[in-house]
């Protein structure tokens, strides 16, 4: 669900079903399954490409490093992603979480991984200094990647991720700093865990076809929407000069 309330005010909710994966597991994990693949074509599909460094290189390093810089060490604890998955073969994530884990099972950070349809992307890590964190994981960042061209590259956003059980929640709002306290935008997820299995990836697939192609052409319709209302384009600015914000 995506509700704006200042400006142009809309609000819409489509479906969409997303892959909670162990990134250290994810051929073990395809091996076991017909229409889940790792790093090649199929129904449904998680490539290395898409996250992380995405360069196609292993992820785990890449977190590990990214965690080790804000003086985080998880000791080999297990790192879950949750994010869409590529449906025959094509993605496109708006948001996508790292849920790391210490070797003794506590969390000790989220990262949130942004992209815009622009081909930008950054990372707002959530963490408490590398102590165990609570759920659900709250949050403050300042805004400083471009992701709608009808909202400006100011004020910040807060954070409320429910660490994935049975269910899920996700909710960030946008503050503006114009219209504090009530946010300008705000964007929830959430769902229901059900196991990877192939009746479940064809029942969701069925259910919601081409869902990642959607997602992109939603993001398309109701950018017009807002146009043809009058929104304010903002220009795109240059992405910020490093990776992740902690």
């Amino acid at each position: 669900m995506h509700r704006r309330r200042a400006g142009q005010r809309y609000r819409f909710v489509y479906r969409v079903f997303s892959v909670l994966v162990d990134i250290d597991r994810l051929d073990e994990a395809a091996g076991d399954q017909r229409l889940f693949a790792h790093n090649r074509f199929n129904l449904v599909s998680v490539h290395d490409v898409d996250h992380g460094p995405k360069d196609g290189s292993p992820l785990r390093p890449w977190i590990d490093a990214r965690l080790a810089e804000a003086g985080i060490h998880v000791k080999g604890g297990t790192v879950q992603l949750l994010a869409y998955p590529r449906v025959l073969g094509f993605v496109f994530n708006p948001l996508s979480l790292w849920f790391c884990h210490h070797r003794d099972g506590t969390l000790r950070a989220v990262l949130c991984e942004v992209r815009n349809t622009f081909g930008d992307w950054h990372g707002y890590l959530l963490h408490d200094t590398g102590r165990p964190m609570r759920s659900p994981v709250r949050g403050r960042a300042t805004k400083c990647f471009h992701v709608s061209p009808f909202l400006p590259l100011t004020g910040g956003y807060r954070f409320s991720i429910t660490r994935p059980s049975e269910h899920y929640r996700i909710a960030i709002a946008y503050l503006d700093g114009e219209h504090d306290p009530v946010p300008a935008l705000v964007a929830v997820q959430w769902g229901e865990r059900a196991p990877v299995t192939d009746a479940t990836l064809v029942g969701c697939t069925l259910a919601m076809p081409l869902m990642t192609l959607k997602v992109v052409a939603a993001i398309h319709w109701q950018a017009l929407r807002i146009w043809l209302r009058g929104g304010r384009f903002h220009s795109r600015p240059d992405p910020p000069s490093t990776e992740i914000t902690r």
